[in-house]
């Protein structure tokens, strides 16, 4: 568990700096370069969510395997 604890650490410092970046380019009207930044936390966000799924879906898959499928 500690090291989804460190991830989640990094993970929210590097998006603390992204949305601080935003906000910056969104108050200049420097709407180009924050759309490209959107972009890429949307992609970051997307691949951490699949490796989640990934990660949970091979867990589930490991634990039925040892479930006794006798009947009894």
């Amino acid at each position: 568990m500690n090291g989804i604890n460190v991830t989640v650490t990094a993970l929210r410092a590097f998006l603390g700096v992204r949305m601080t970046r935003f906000r910056t380019a969104a108050a200049s009207r420097d709407r180009g370069a924050s759309a490209v930044e959107l972009a890429i936390i949307t992609a970051v966000i997307l691949g951490i969510a699949v490796a989640l799924l990934l990660v949970i879906g091979n867990f589930v898959k490991g634990e039925s395997s040892k479930i006794n499928s006798n009947g009894g």
